[in-house]
């Protein structure tokens, strides 16, 4: 019996043992078909590709969700990666399951005129197929997670954008459908690549502190076991360390070290009904010290995932500090699993779509706010959307509404309603008139005061909004009401940012030629679509520009070859000799070098790039003979090459050298961030990397005691003009305050 048959009789087996009345048949015909059509392709591991879909499979099982699953996580790549067809999957297997295969399915047939823009649409894809059924997410989710297990085959490149984008989409996903099992694995995993030295510090600080304090969870659990049987309640108590990531998170973004960390080790009590949830509360409380502020009531005021617990921190006998929470096995059940442990399906309820249901109104808030989004803002702001923190406040008639940390009255005011944010002229928290400004916070009355004179929002609320819900309501008034405005407004800002850029209007607008192709790379049918865009916010100037300075760019350039290829064919047929342009008004060709550096006076020896400063083409250099070891490069701003401190004996071991034509290679390069310590800023450097799309090598992030942090770079780059790009790109992510090149 081969691999993929002894795995897939495996599944079998589990299959069997959650569920005695599958129809096994049925999803051994979907191994088969899937078999049959991936046939000799194979993963990165050298393993048959058939492997993944059966292991995405196995994840379905364990979750235990319904046969159409499992068979849509067997056969999840077929449209994709063969020959297979929607209507054929719909004949053998159902149409549920092909529309389940559907929606898994990435637009890889489809162009796009960048990275971000694909992205933006598989999103946006699976958030409309997971609004009719959310089974679509769940499979992508076991498909994400089993990628994220076997990353260790990929690229570096790869491994970091997988693992950024799984951190970024993936598990904020998992954390609002509610399953902070998998939300969990997927964050430690993509911990363990964007930042592997810290993920191996806590990882070793973890070791090191489970070691001192041997059978401390063991003894704690049969203590608080023990007086609850005393009490007469019937429980199970479990203990664990909390997630890698986790704890990273804490450490990193608030500077703190394993000791300060209140809630390293989380005891869970789970008990039948909520009357016995308060019970072991004050058993806990009469235990332990609490620690003030650290109390949570999770059960009266739940999360908008659904999640349910008391939440305490309290002091041991030890002096160590430990938080409980407490629930019930329906709380557990929801808290492991999500939507996928209280799983309609199985219940008779086929035919209603869960995508109707409050629990993904969120949903289907996503998509109606970004349908006039800039690619690259529905790709930043969905993080934000989805994973922010949360405060928690009442309207007048006491229902809670969840908003981000830090929302404002003008937050609130849209999430109830458009038309009671466009009418809104002042708001009352606690009974109290306040600005359009103030922070909202937990457990807040609000009470919004309209009218129906309101001459609508102002342009000023979408700087003071802190959700990109009220943000995007805001910019659809202005959108409808105010086009004339906006045309104008949005003119103004964008021949500003031209000038910036050193461009005019006029020389974009006389040529209707270059100004179809540039309204196209910004996505617009016309010019005042554009101003439009750019005046109710839809779009940045700052981008427009950007995008239009980049198209001329390229335009230019096919221009000048064309120029060149037409003057070298006229010489040709007139007997001229023709040089092509080159810069500096030199006419030789450079020369070029396989390790991309010519030597003066020295042919075909051996060069290595020095740690020390790590030069690119464009950098000033020198080299310095080694003895054994050929040349080595540096900057000629390096410390080590400078002349005042070379040794008289070694003057002559200094050699000038140039940079060759090297096209497409890349070199390393070193760079050191310094930054105000926070949460994420590991994370907004590794996304910005991702967008001036330049490889790294190694990310390494410290905090300091004083509150700062730096971060370490290794990059692959082509020359100093791309370096300076990433270099500008680094500077402008908040917090940050110098970032600077290795040696310089």
């Amino acid at each position: 019996m081969d691999l993929a048959h002894e795995r897939y009789e495996e599944l079998e087996r589990h299959i069997l043992a959650a569920n005695p009345g599958a129809d096994v048949e049925r999803i051994r015909a979907a191994f088969e078909y899937a078999n049959n059509h991936h046939g000799p392709q194979l993963r990165k591991s050298g393993e048959p590709y058939i492997i993944h879909p059966i292991a995405v499979a196995e994840i379905i099982n364990e979750l235990d969700l319904d046969q159409d699953s499992i068979v849509s996580a067997l056969l999840h790549d077929c449209i994709e990666d063969t020959d297979s067809t929607h209507d054929e999957i719909a004949r053998l297997f159902g149409p549920q399951v092909a529309e389940l295969v559907e929606g898994v399915t990435k637009l890889t047939r489809m162009q796009y005129t960048s990275r971000e823009d694909e992205q933006m649409e598989n999103l946006r894809k699976m958030f409309m197929a997971m609004a009719k059924d959310v089974r679509v997410i769940l499979i992508k989710l076991c498909d994400r997670l089993h990628n994220m297990r076997t990353l260790q085959y990929q690229s570096d490149l790869k491994q970091k954008e997988k693992a950024l984008e799984t951190m970024e989409v993936y598990a904020p996903i998992a954390h609002r459908l509610g399953m902070q099992k998998l939300k969990w694995e997927l964050e430690d995993l993509s911990l363990e690549y964007l930042d592997p030295v810290g993920y191996h510090d806590v990882q070793e600080e973890l070791e090191k502190i489970t070691a001192l304090h041997a059978g401390f969870v063991d003894n704690m659990q049969a203590h608080i076991e023990e007086r609850l049987a005393e009490e007469g309640v019937q429980c199970k108590v479990y203990g664990r360390l909390k997630h890698i990531y986790s704890i990273y998170r804490k450490m990193y973004s608030q500077g703190k070290t394993l000791n300060e960390i209140f809630d390293l080790y989380a005891f869970r009590v789970i008990v039948e009904d909520i009357p016995a949830c308060y019970t072991v509360l004050g058993c806990v409380h009469d235990m332990f010290k609490p620690v003030l502020g650290r109390f949570k009531d999770y059960i009266g005021t739940p999360k908008p995932n659904g999640y349910q617990s008391l939440h305490t921190t309290v002091v041991g006998r030890e002096g160590i500090p430990f938080e409980v929470q407490i629930r019930t096995w329906d709380m557990h059940q929801t808290a492991e699993y999500g939507v996928a442990a209280h799983w309609k399906y199985k219940q008779g309820m086929a035919n209603q779509k869960l995508g109707t249901e409050r629990d993904f109104e969120w949903v289907r808030k996503l998509l109606e706010s970004q349908q006039d989004t800039d690619p690259d803002e529905f790709v930043r702001t969905l993080r934000v959307d989805m994973f922010s923190d949360e405060v928690f406040v009442f309207t007048p008639n006491g229902d809670v509404k969840s908003l981000p940390a830090g929302a404002t009255p003008i937050d609130f005011a849209y999430s109830i309603h458009s038309a009671i944010g466009n009418s809104m002229t002042g708001a009352r928290v606690n009974g109290r008139i306040v600005t359009f400004e103030t922070p909202l916070k937990n457990g807040d009355i609000v009470e919004i005061i309209t009218s129906k004179s309101a001459r609508g929002p102002s342009r000023d609320w979408m700087k003071i909004c802190k959700s990109n819900e009220a943000r995007n309501k805001i910019r659809q008034w202005f959108k409808k009401e105010r086009r004339e405005e906006n045309i104008a407004t949005g003119r103004s800002m964008f021949e500003s940012e031209l000038k910036h850029a050193g461009l005019s209007l006029s020389a974009i607008t006389a040529n209707s030629d270059l100004l179809d192709l540039l309204l196209k790379r910004v996505r617009c049918g016309q010019l005042d679509e554009l101003y439009a865009a750019i005046g109710y916010g839809g779009l940045s100037a700052q981008k427009a520009a950007a995008r239009i300075k980049e198209e001329m760019t390229r335009l230019g350039r096919l221009e000048r070859q064309r120029a060149e290829q037409e003057a070298i064919q006229a010489a040709v047929s007139t007997g001229e000799t023709v040089y092509p342009s080159t810069p500096k008004d030199s006419i030789l060709a450079p020369r070029r070098s396989s390790s991309g550096i010519i030597v003066s006076g020295l042919d075909n020896c051996m060069v290595k790039f020095s740690k020390c400063c790590t030069p690119v083409p464009g950098d000033p250099v020198v080299g310095f003979i080694t003895k054994g070891y050929g040349v080595s490069i540096h900057r000629q701003d390096c410390p080590n090459a400078d002349p005042a401190r070379r040794k008289p004996e070694e003057e002559g071991r200094w050699v000038k050298v140039s940079w060759a034509e090297t096209p497409d290679a890349a070199y390393r390069t070193s760079i050191e961030i310094s930054a105000k310590d926070r949460d994420g800023l590991a994370l907004d450097v590794a996304m910005a990397l991702s967008a001036v799309k330049v490889k790294v090598n190694n990310l390494s992030a410290r905090s300091q005691p004083d509150g700062y942090a730096t971060i370490n770079l290794e990059l692959a780059v082509r020359d100093q003009k791309e370096l300076k790009g990433v270099i500008n790109k680094l500077s402008q992510i908040p917090g940050v305050f110098l970032v600077r090149r290795a040696g310089g």
